[in-house]
């Protein structure tokens, strides 16, 4: 499988369970799923990254380029398909607008648009007043899974050397 990160990924990873400072693990099994074209994101959730002033802002800005992914010329079909599964599925005004302005827009027709699993702590949830990726993504045929399934379908191991 081939994998999609939404913003919520790295920032939660760094500020709970694999911060930059105590599990550079983590981030290194990133970067080398990246290398064999297997984990991704997209240069939308790059900018949200770097709006922060931390060490995860300072990661995202020095990495591989080819590990944010920019808009493919079959994007805009798929942002259609995104927006008129949006449109019409009882969200409010206002939470389409937040939607549409936001990297999950544009995730989720990256997801659709070249067949990647998303990867977000996001949880299905019924509410007018939030567009949640998980429900987009079902409503449109895209796996989604958590950050914890990724790794424990990929067997990711973090195992600390016998002399630390």
């Amino acid at each position: 499988m081939n994998y999609l990160l939404d913003a919520n990924v790295f920032i939660s990873a760094n500020n709970l369970h694999y911060g930059l400072d105590f599990c550079p693990a983590f981030w290194d099994w990133l970067i080398a799923r990246n290398r064999v074209g297997q984990v991704f994101s997209i240069d939308k959730v790059k900018d949200e990254i770097e709006a922060g002033d931390d060490e995860l802002a300072e990661w995202a800005k020095v990495g591989d380029e080819r590990f944010f992914l920019k808009p493919s010329a079959g994007i805009f079909s798929a942002l259609g398909a995104v927006t008129n599964w949006v449109n019409n599925n009882g969200y409010t005004p206002a939470a389409k607008n937040t939607f549409f302005q936001a990297a999950d827009y544009w995730l989720i027709a990256h997801a659709l648009t070249s067949g990647y699993v998303v990867v977000t702590h996001e949880r299905l949830a019924d509410t007018p007043n939030k567009v949640k990726i998980p429900n987009v993504c079902v409503g449109l045929n895209i796996k989604v899974m958590t950050p914890f399934e990724m790794l424990r379908h990929e067997r990711a191991r973090f195992i600390l050397a016998h002399n630390a």
